[in-house]
């Protein structure tokens, strides 16, 4: 009996180690939660081969779409930047612990703005040509300082003033010049008016909420929507020391989307 008692003890043993054992080998490395927040006249389809790379390295990845994009009608006299920022801070509570948090052209404005509202949740604040603003600045603020920005030229404002039109001939130029022709497609496929509101509001921020996240710039060398001049004056302003730089459009997710990724992934290590 007491043969029997001590082999079923040790089979017992040896299963639980070979389960610890297997469960530790898929877990070698520590997975990160991204959640990636789109910019203007794009919707969350711009990160689907970034999306697929980072969960292929076994990480979780939350695409947010703002509202006014993608298929969202919210009508646009409802949309300011608190209502985008809401609809990420509402993403970005569901999940447990710290998220890296990316935001894109316009979307900059936003992830600043969650930043202020809920610091404690963001491990690193990740941008990529994106505005970034100063306290007291609106996205025009930053957009009308830009001399080298092509963009200003091509706006169409609506009739009641509540959203931009970009030239038709000019979105493929402005956006992915560098992407391929499917790239190019699927930018003009997706390709809605822009809420104007959120462009003029402003945020406001302090140095014991936005001021203590731990920040990252990823530059767009090539980019004629938001300059590198810019860029760096933002970074400047910001007291950014961790600075990346990819030799790309203003959408390097569609023309470069593995260099974002590899660089997402080294952010995230």
């Amino acid at each position: 009996m007491e043969k029997t008692l001590f082999a079923l003890l040790s089979a017992a043993f040896t299963l639980s180690a070979f389960a610890a054992y297997t469960g530790n080998e898929n877990n070698t490395a520590a997975t990160s939660t991204y959640v990636l927040v789109h910019g203007a006249w794009q919707a969350p389809y711009v990160w689907d081969a970034v999306r697929t790379d980072l969960v292929n390295k076994g990480n979780n990845v939350i695409i947010v779409q703002l509202p006014g994009h993608g298929d969202d009608n919210t009508p646009p006299l409802n949309l300011t930047l608190d209502v985008y920022s809401n609809k990420v801070i509402d993403a970005v509570s569901q999940v447990k612990g710290k998220v890296i948090l990316v935001g894109h052209s316009m979307g900059g404005m936003v992830v600043t703005n969650v930043a202020e509202k809920i610091p404690a949740k963001i491990s690193k604040l990740v941008y990529i040509g994106a505005f970034l603003p100063a306290s007291g600045q609106a996205l025009t603020d930053l957009a009308y300082s830009d001399p080298d920005s092509q963009l200003g030229p091509a706006l169409v404002p609506s009739a009641d003033k509540l959203t931009l039109d970009v030239l038709k001939d000019k979105v493929t130029d402005l956006f992915v010049s560098d992407g391929s022709p499917a790239d190019k497609k699927r930018v003009i496929e997706n390709y809605r008016a822009e809420p104007a509101i959120p462009f003029s509001n402003k945020v406001s921020l302090t140095d014991d909420h936005f001021g203590t996240v731990n920040k990252v710039y990823i530059k767009t060398l090539n980019d004629i929507v938001i300059s590198p001049g810019l860029q760096d004056r933002m970074i400047a302003g910001a007291g950014i020391k961790t600075v990346y730089q990819l030799k790309t459009s203003h959408s390097p997710f569609l023309a470069k989307p593995h260099d974002v990724s590899d660089l997402l992934l080294k952010i995230g290590q």
